[in-house]
This record gives structure tokens, C-alpha cells and sequence, in this order.
């Protein structure tokens, strides 16, 4: 018999993100990207926000200025990868699974998506273009053959 592993991940790692696709949301509504805005998004305190802030510019994820906050190079490949995971689960579960979008779930499912079960997943979603929001969804490799 086959053991079974457990994997439990880390909840900093799932921060980041979740404070990167704030970002993300953001500028893709063409908002500016503030401390207040995220911290709304995120239903958090802006002292919380400042912190994380800090942190993420410290692992050269963002530019965190008076100008405002954007992502790094690093940080809009989190964020591609983000958005990629979240809409195409969103996909999967409208046209595919015909039940309603849980954004809990995509959001607690999206995290621990490797690019493996990514690209799988929209392969076999025939490479859809926007999610049932009408967002784009990121392009993977998978869409370029």
C-alpha cells in the first residue's frame, strides 16, 4: 500500500499573492494602487497593508513609493500566474462543472496550482481567452502551440 503525503503550505506565501492579485485587480481596473484601496479590497487594516508593503518591496515583488505601488517584474509573474490559476478554475467550474462560482474555493484551490496542472487544465478547456467575468486570462505556454 502507497503512502499518502500530507503538504501543508505556508500561509506567508499565500499572503503575498493574495496582496499581489489586490495589485493586480487594481490596475486592471485602472485604479490607482493605494493603501486604502487594497486594504478595502482585502477587507484589512491599513497599518496591516503598510506592513506587508514593506515586505513585498523588500523581496523586489513591488515599488512601494509616494508615487504609488507597482509590481516588479517578479512581481507580475506571481500575479499572471495568479490570475491565470483564479479564471481558468472559474472556467472550469461555470462551463465545465455547470455549477456557480465559490470564490472561496477558486481562492483557496488557486495557490497550490503547479504550471503543470495549469497548462493541463486549459488545454482542456480549449485555451479560453476570458473568464466568465469577462477578464482576459493570461496566456500560457500551452496556448502557443
Amino acid at each position: 500500500m502507497s503512502k499518502e503525503t500530507l503538504f501543508v503550505g505556508t500561509a506567508d506565501a499565500e499572503h503575498t499573492e493574495m496582496y499581489i492579485k489586490a495589485i493586480w485587480h487594481l490596475k486592471e481596473r485602472g485604479e490607482q494602487c493605494r493603501i486604502n484601496s487594497i486594504a478595502k479590497m482585502l477587507n484589512i487594516r491599513e497599518p496591516s497593508v503598510i506592513q506587508m508593503l514593506k515586505k513585498l518591496s523588500g523581496k523586489d515583488l513591488i515599488v512601494y513609493n509616494k508615487a504609488g505601488i507597482k509590481l516588479t517584474e517578479s512581481g507580475q509573474n506571481v500575479g499572471t500566474t495568479m490570475m491565470r490559476n483564479s479564471r481558468l478554475l472559474e472556467v472550469m467550474m461555470e462551463n465545465t462543472l455547470k455549477i456557480k462560482i465559490d470564490e472561496e474555493m477558486v481562492c483557496g484551490i488557486e495557490h497550490h496550482m503547479k504550471k503543470q496542472f495549469t497548462d493541463a487544465l486549459c488545454t482542456m478547456l480549449n485555451h479560453p481567452r476570458k473568464c466568465p467575468h469577462d477578464h482576459v486570462i493570461p496566456m500560457g505556454t500551452c496556448c502557443q502551440k
